[in-house]
């Protein structure tokens, strides 16, 4: 992936996330539930690892950190990255850098290492037990 298709990849995960999320929290406030977009989910009856994120969001907009971490602890991560990513893509691209991108490749090459990856992907596991577990 070169760094425009990135960007422009980027560009469309942020909209859309940010779309789903004013979705959601126009859903919360009519305190309704919206739809279950899950694909692992609605096939098998089974959460996925990521199952409960967009609840972790929505309530850590709503400052309930604590239902937060208890819908899905990822939440906290997507939460950070929908802050700070759409933010450091559009000083990139206003001032024709590239900070993002070299970043990218860094943390690209800084997760090859099964040292770093094999406890992240642990971590996942266990999420997904728990996501299970809570019956999310």
């Amino acid at each position: 992936m070169n760094r425009n298709k990135l960007y422009s990849f980027l560009a469309i995960a942020f909209a859309a996330g940010y779309g789903w999320l004013g979705y959601q929290l126009l859903s919360a406030a009519q305190h309704s539930h919206g739809p279950t977009v899950c694909l692992i989910k609605n096939v098998t009856g089974v959460p996925c690892p990521s199952c409960g994120t967009t609840r972790a969001v929505v309530s850590i907009a709503y400052g309930d950190f604590g239902g937060a971490f208890f819908s899905n602890p990822l939440g906290f991560v997507v939460a950070l990255g929908l802050l700070v990513g759409p933010a450091w893509l559009l000083y990139d691209v206003i001032s024709s850098k590239s900070t993002l991108w070299i970043s990218y490749q860094q943390f690209e090459i800084w997760l090859k290492n099964p040292v770093r990856a094999i406890p992240l992907a642990v971590l996942v596991l266990i999420n997904w037990f728990w996501n299970i577990y809570k019956g999310i």
